[in-house]
């Protein structure tokens, strides 16, 4: 099974190009989490009715594995995201969910 982290943001209209840069499939946070091997990636999607809304879903091989990571890389995890806090108006993060495995 694949775990994933969700989260929400509401990002200010000028910092968008920054924002999906850092956020996407291969921009920073996705760098910082390659550090882990059981990282499996990024995706970034942005609503196209509300301009400035995006879903972030970094994807993981357990919970306990981003967990994990996270621990160990708490200063910088910590760090970065303080930095990048600027680029949006409001950040929600919506729960860890699980794939469920085909059962046909």
């Amino acid at each position: 099974m694949q775990f994933t982290a969700l989260w929400k943001f509401h990002v200010m209209p000028e910092s968008i190009p920054a924002f999906e840069k850092i956020y996407g499939p291969n921009g920073a946070w996705a760098q910082l989490f390659r550090s882990s091997p059981d990282f499996l990636g990024t995706e970034l999607i942005r609503d196209l009715d509300h301009p400035g809304r995006y879903l972030t879903l970094d994807h993981w091989t357990s919970r306990e594995a981003f967990r994990r990571f996270k621990q160990d890389r708490q200063s910088e995890y910590t760090a970065f995201d303080k930095q990048c806090e600027s680029l949006t108006e409001q950040e929600a993060f919506l729960g860890d969910f699980e794939s469920i495995p085909d059962e046909s």
